[in-house]
Order: C-alpha cells, then sequence, then structure tokens
C-alpha cells in the first residue's frame, strides 16, 4: 500500500486531497500544527500527525513518526499580512516564504531518507498560477488582478524549488500543482472552483506512476509549460 504524507492537511485543499487518496487506496498522514482542527481527517481514516512545517522540531518529529513514506505533498501554505505595497515590508514577506518555501525544504529535506527507500518515490508542491510570470501577465487569467508581492514570490519560488529537486533526484517523480482559483480560507471562499477541481492536479501527480513526468508544473487540464 502507498504511504503519503499531506501537509497542511486539517482543511480545504489539504484535506480534500486527503480524502481523495484514502478513497484511491493510500495510506494517509494528515500533517496539521493542531491536532485539535484534525476532526474531518480522522472522520476520513488518514492518521494524524502534528507537524509545523515551521518548526524544524516539529518536522523532525512527524517524520519520524513515519514507518514509511512513498508520496510527500507539501500542501501547507499562508498567504501573509501584505496584501499591498502600502503595507509591505521585509517581516511581511519573511512570513508566507516561512511557510509556503522554507516549510518546504524543511519537510522535504527530513523526508528524503525515507523517500529514498521507496520503489516509488513522489513529492507534489502545491504552488499556484499566482507565482507563474505569464499568468500574472494574461488579463484573461484569474492570477492577473492579484497583487500580492509576498504571495506570489513565495509561489514563484516553489515553481524553482521544484524543478531543482526534481534535476536533483532523478530517480524520483518531483511536480508541482497549481490548484487554481479555488474556493478556500485563503481567498474567504471566493474562488469560482471547488476544492474538488482544485485538487485534480495535485491527485493525478500523486498517482503518476515510475515513468511518469519529472519537474513539469500541472493543473486540472494538464501540463502548463514553463
Amino acid at each position: 500500500m502507498t504511504t503519503t504524507l499531506v501537509t497542511g492537511a486539517n482543511k480545504g485543499l489539504g484535506l480534500e486531497t486527503t480524502r481523495r487518496l484514502i478513497d484511491a487506496g493510500h495510506t494517509v498522514y494528515a500533517g496539521m500544527r493542531d491536532l485539535g482542527s484534525g476532526g474531518a481527517a480522522k472522520d476520513l481514516g488518514a492518521i494524524l500527525v502534528q507537524l509545523d512545517v515551521t518548526d524544524q522540531d516539529s518536522v523532525d518529529r512527524a517524520i519520524a513518526s513515519l514507518p514509511e513514506l512513498d508520496v510527500l505533498i507539501n500542501n501547507a501554505a499562508v498567504v501573509g499580512p501584505s496584501w499591498t505595497l502600502d503595507d509591505l515590508d521585509v517581516e511581511a514577506m519573511r512570513i508566507p516564504f516561512e511557510t509556503n518555501v522554507y516549510g518546504i525544504v524543511r519537510v522535504t529535506q527530513a523526508a528524503l531518507p525515507l523517500l529514498r527507500r521507496s520503489s516509488h518515490p513522489v513529492i507534489v508542491n502545491v504552488a499556484s498560477g499566482l507565482g507563474f510570470p505569464r499568468a500574472l501577465l494574461d488579463p484573461r487569467d484569474d492570477s492577473y488582478t492579484a497583487y500580492l508581492v509576498p504571495y506570489s514570490s513565495s509561489k514563484a519560488a516553489v515553481l524553482g524549488l521544484t524543478i531543482q529537486y526534481a534535476k536533483n533526484l532523478p530517480g524520483m517523480r518531483v511536480n508541482a500543482s497549481d490548484p487554481g482559483y479555488t474556493a478556500t480560507d485563503l481567498n474567504g471562499h471566493q474562488g469560482h472552483q471547488t476544492v474538488t477541481e482544485g485538487t485534480d492536479a495535485t491527485v493525478a501527480l500523486a498517482l503518476i506512476g515510475p515513468d511518469g513526468p519529472t519537474a513539469e508544473f500541472h493543473n486540472r487540464h494538464g501540463r502548463i509549460v514553463y
């Protein structure tokens, strides 16, 4: 059976990803900062694990509790406090980077020994069209009207991380997903997609075979060309 870890799995995209992968036959460890918020994931049959991606000790304990690992889904993310240039400063940049970028590095680095023991290791980093320059410059794209400098910058970094991890780990499948404009807490549930639609790409990439793509960026319609 495939063993999967999903970070930020207590709600939204993480919870829906957990549900869908359990339905696909995975044993899913649902990582979350507060185990008290994990009732929905537990009801789905997930194994709860305390995991704060901004805390190295928490990450190390969480990974040490896993018996094995085949699929890592780096889903945990925050928008941060800055919405305009008027309130932008270095601290506003640091907050989303701490979770969205450094969190991926913490968890992935800690998980690599387990992933290297897997016969078919997979990593999926949940990125965003908000980190993709072509989407940000296209008036037809949902991302065009967003001016979130910290969040967009952090998600651009996720795309870079994904490519570099894939190049350094040729034996693994390492890809990034774009949920699209999905109704979640991050956008006050304003997105026009459901969480099921928003997890289509993540789930598809989590289920790829050993000959599947790597270093790619996908949305629910397929590959996005860099």
